[in-house]
């Protein structure tokens, strides 16, 4: 019974934040075309599943991230390097090479997301590192880690697109994609941090108290 108990409070939790990412895509909040990039509130369920039911559910929860990015990309998106994120563009500009590149992008790094935000957890935890002082942390650090993967990768991957799309010199795309990462990951980042551990503790609690009742 505790292990139906278990499952069925996993796949609860793990619908209802896929439904959140939905509303979030939905009303266009979840992925807000820049000029330059798509800032992102997604990322921020993406933690809380991975925090919350581990790095499986993290995982699960990045490829929607990476899905909806590859339709929003695809379809509406105004941004200049959308052809990053979307297999579609990329490989009407690159080839087959490119559209592997995109699904990387898009796909692969969110689902690196969710998979580190659950393994850091488990490793602050294992540590015996407090919630509140573990909650900040692995939001703060996964989503540097995040915007970190996902501008790496275009800078590497998509270098000669990059360099053409911000007019800059082939030898200064690595810097210009790290300096994004400081201006678009760092207030993501904060943003995470903020909600991820508000709502996450509020969350964990509610679970240890439910856990508590049933035995």
């Amino acid at each position: 019974m505790k292990k139906k108990g278990f499952d069925t409070r996993y796949f609860v939790i793990l619908a209802m934040l896929c439904a959140i990412m939905l509303v979030l895509q939905m009303t266009g909040i979840g992925l807000v075309p820049l000029p330059f990039i798509n800032a992102t509130t997604m990322h921020i369920p993406v933690i809380l599943g991975a925090i919350l039911l581990g790095p499986t559910a993290g995982g699960i929860l990045g490829a929607e991230f990476g899905l909806f990015s590859i339709w929003t990309n695809t379809t509406s998106s105004s941004s200049v390097l959308a052809f990053a994120f979307s297999p579609v563009l990329a490989g009407e500009m690159c080839g087959a090479g490119g559209a592997v590149s995109a699904v990387w992008t898009a796909l692969g790094c969110r689902i690196l997301l969710g998979v580190i935000a659950g393994w850091l957890w488990k490793l602050l935890k294992k540590v015996k590192v407090t919630d509140v002082a573990a909650l900040p942390v692995a939001a703060g650090v996964s989503t540097i880690m995040h915007s970190l993967l996902v501008m790496g990768s275009i800078g590497l991957l998509f270098s000669g697109q990059f360099a053409q799309a911000k007019g800059i010199p082939m030898d200064t795309v690595f810097a210009v994609a790290m300096g994004v990462v400081a201006t678009s990951g760092i207030p993501e980042a904060i943003a995470a941090i903020i909600i991820v551990t508000a709502v996450g503790k509020a969350l964990l609690t509610l679970i240890a108290h439910t856990q508590k009742r049933r035995r």
